[in-house]
């Protein structure tokens, strides 16, 4: 689902044409979406589109204050929300940007003092300024995301009711959509182990998963705790290529993380399978 600026504005009265027109729309900034964009992502809508609509939303309410006669949209109030909401949002996106001020009262004091009182030019250079590279870097981890993204599971669920598995992917997922380096691409590969050996604390019980008499794997043997799991779960011969599949994961995440040169197709290929094995283990828990 695509979002922009106009989709944070909400009808808010329609006043009736005496003549028999269409009537007067008038339209108020829908608080209650950006104040749940503090709280968190919303269902269907990336933080980086977000991010990006709501940015647009606070520079042309800015532009309309510091550049023109008509005077902004937004009141104070309502840029403050809307300021707090696109930190979060951007924050979450992986790409943090703060201004140096929070409200119109503010920017006013701000173009004050960098000198451009009188001179609406000098204001729009300083929003230039503030907004262009933040917007390019997001727009371009932006394309990055649509041009290279992570599998999303068959399963209905949004979430796999495992809290630390669920922040563990959010995170893999918000670093995959930034990463640009082979620095950055190693940190996948730290993500995709940090899912694992959370899996592992997750649905492994020693008591239940290894046979009678066998040392419990310590927590560090991921593969093994992971494979214990699935044979507990499925006995019999068709668990060899569940476990399989769980070795493969965890060892493309070591592959990565301990590679020279990663890219982003091998920490891809890596974040899907740890991603897909997640969906795996949750759901043979349900069976």
């Amino acid at each position: 689902m695509t979002i922009t600026a106009a989709d944070f504005w909400i009808v808010k009265t329609e006043e009736p044409d005496p003549w028999g027109g269409a009537g007067r729309v008038t339209e108020a900034l829908d608080m209650e979406r950006l104040s749940a964009l503090m709280a968190g992502p919303e269902a269907g809508v990336s933080d980086l589109d977000v991010s990006l609509a709501v940015m647009d939303l606070v520079r042309d309410d800015l532009t309309l204050s510091g550049t023109t006669n008509s005077g902004p949209r937004l009141a104070d109030d309502e840029m403050r929300l809307a300021v707090r909401a696109l930190e979060r949002a951007t924050d979450r996106a992986g790409q943090p940007f703060k201004l140096p001020f929070r409200d119109h009262t503010a920017w006013k004091s701000y173009w004050i003092k960098k000198g451009a009182y009188g001179s609406y030019q000098g204001r729009r250079d300083l929003l230039g300024d503030l907004f262009d590279e933040a917007y390019a870097k997001l727009m371009a981890a932006q394309d990055r995301a649509l041009s290279s993204t992570l599998a999303e599971p068959v399963s209905p669920r949004e979430r796999l009711g495992w809290h630390e598995v669920d922040t563990a992917v959010g995170e893999l997922r918000k670093h995959f959509r930034t990463a640009e380096t082979p620095q950055d691409y190693k940190g996948v590969g730290l993500d995709c182990v940090t899912i694992a050996e959370a899996l592992s604390r997750q649905v492994y019980d020693h008591a239940m998963h290894t046979p009678s008499g066998e040392p419990e794997p310590a927590e560090g043997k991921t593969k093994l705790r992971l494979e214990r799991y699935v044979e507990a779960q499925l006995p019999g011969p068709d668990n060899v290529e569940m476990r399989k599949l769980a070795r493969a994961a965890i060892e493309l995440a070591e592959a990565v993380k301990h590679g020279r040169t990663p890219d982003r197709t091998k920490a891809g290929v890596a974040a899907d399978a740890v991603i897909l094995l997640a969906n795996l283990l949750r759901r043979l828990a349900e069976a």
